[in-house]
């Protein structure tokens, strides 16, 4: 009896172990493809010139004074700030300071106060950093006003320096030629 129930004993294991477990479902088929090779990369884009912003051009200014005055105000002194950016960026242009003046004084006198005013420009500008040999000043006192007029508001606006750029190259003719 007891090889009965050694036999007994795997069979009802196998029997138990035949049904306990349902068999997997099958598995779906995979679809596998051989492998790809790399795509080929991409060939590098055709260089595009990028559009360069020109450089400001260096344009006429103005600057404003006080009557009978060569003292510098915040607001010229921001003008020529702006100014002395620009020819900063273009090394090929000088700069020429006319000073003006009002219709009031003498002759002499106002071309002596035109020619300060065109110095306290220049120096304002050698002080922040331009080349000095850049910068020429002239005076032309009362004799060029911008406005015609008695009055305060043409006054005003011909108490001024101009700020004129000019080339190198119109300079040098101007100076071989005295």
């Amino acid at each position: 009896m007891r090889s009965v129930r050694i036999l007994a004993v795997p069979l009802l294991l196998l029997v138990a172990c035949s049904h306990a477990q349902p068999t997997p479902p099958p598995a779906a088929a995979e679809k596998v493809s051989p492998p790809t090779p790399a795509p080929a990369p991409a060939p590098a884009p055709e260089p595009v010139a990028t559009p360069v912003a020109p450089a400001p051009i260096f344009v006429s200014a103005s600057v404003y004074f006080d009557y009978d005055s060569s003292d510098l105000t915040p607001a010229t002194r921001d003008v020529l700030q702006v100014v002395f950016q620009q020819a900063q960026k273009q090394p090929d242009r000088d700069i020429r300071i006319e000073g003006n003046c009002d219709e009031r004084g003498t002759r002499e006198y106002n071309l002596a106060l035109g020619q300060r005013r065109a110095d306290a420009a220049r120096q304002y500008l050698v002080n922040l950093g331009l080349d000095g040999s850049r910068i020429t000043t002239i005076s032309y006192g009362k004799e060029r006003p911008r406005v015609v007029g008695d009055d305060e508001a043409a006054w005003k606006e011909n108490r001024r320096d101009d700020l004129v750029p000019v080339s190198r190259e119109s300079r040098e003719v101007s100076q071989a030629s005295r």
